[in-house]
């Protein structure tokens, strides 16, 4: 399922596609008949929280999309290209076009209907104004193991599975720690680091949370900065996750579908287990009970 790192990528490209003119708008598939509605209006301005996306053409028009675990989009300029698969919903104006495929929701939301949605989820790490408070003080009372709250979207909006098992690890917390014995200063640094990570995930769609001196320690310490000297960029910075081309496919990750791996920092094997109908990921020595 697409984190909020992705939802709100999206949000900014397409509106940078779309926004402030009227778009076209139809449904090759018939599984959205509003698309009619849409057609021929200005869209104003899309807006992402959580993993929740509001397309705006009126204050009671508001186009709600949930990508789910299979939905996506497709994008690029014109013409518009062959209708292929189960498109639900196509958006374009004269430069650009934007197809929604496979969404657990679309559909048309009134401002009532689209307030109700936000007034139920915690606050979102990719949006400036968010106060944390709500969510440090749901984890605070509460009994449930801390990587169970975090796929909360109530607790905190946007945060998916693989920011879970990252963010935790990074903390040092074990992900069956009970929310209310988590010390609240822990808590506030989960929410820094999700503050600081999921930016860096809008670069590319690519979620990168290793440090360039752990994957330094599986595959040598120059390794990050040969490649870079190579590529005749700017040296290693070692605070900064994301620096494109430098994380290799298997070491972008500390814990996340990294099961019998060595962890990177310490080499202990990293483990996993079902927690509420989702796979969690952790190391038994940085992050124990």
């Amino acid at each position: 399922m697409p984190e909020g790192n992705e939802i709100h990528r999206f949000a900014e490209r397409h509106a940078a596609a779309l926004a402030g003119g009227r778009v076209s708008a139809d449904s090759p598939n018939g599984a959205f008949p509003d698309a009619e509605v849409l057609h021929g209006r200005k869209l104003q301005a899309v807006e992402a929280y959580g993993k929740h996306l509001g397309y705006v053409f009126g204050r009671d028009m508001i186009l709600h999309v949930h990508l789910g675990m299979y939905g996506d989009f497709r994008e690029g300029t014109m013409p518009l290209p062959p209708e292929k698969g189960a498109l639900r919903l196509r958006l374009w104006n004269r430069a650009n076009w934007v197809e929604l495929r496979g969404a657990t929701d679309c559909s048309i939301f009134d401002a009532e209907k689209w307030q109700a949605l936000l007034a139920r989820l915690g606050p979102d790490p990719l949006r400036p104004e968010s106060d944390p408070e709500p969510g440090f003080a749901v984890i605070a009372r509460r009994n449930t193991p801390i990587g169970q709250l975090l796929m909360d979207q109530s607790v905190f909006a946007g945060i998916g599975n693989i920011y879970r098992a990252e963010l935790l690890f990074r903390a040092g917390l074990h992900p069956r720690t009970p929310g209310r014995e988590v010390p609240r200063p822990s808590i506030a640094s989960i929410w820094k680091d999700a503050r600081k990570l999921m930016p860096l995930g809008m670069i590319d769609r690519r979620i990168v949370t290793t440090l360039a001196k752990d994957r330094a320690l599986k595959r040598g310490p120059e390794a990050d900065q040969d490649r870079t000297r190579k590529r005749g960029a700017a040296p290693v910075d070692q605070a900064i996750p994301h620096q494109r081309g430098l994380a290799q496919d298997d070491e972008i990750h500390y814990v996340y579908r990294r099961h019998g791996k060595p962890c990177l920092r310490c080499g202990t094997k990293i483990e996993k287990e079902e927690m509420a109908g989702r796979t969690v990921y952790w190391c038994p020595a940085c992050q124990k009970r």
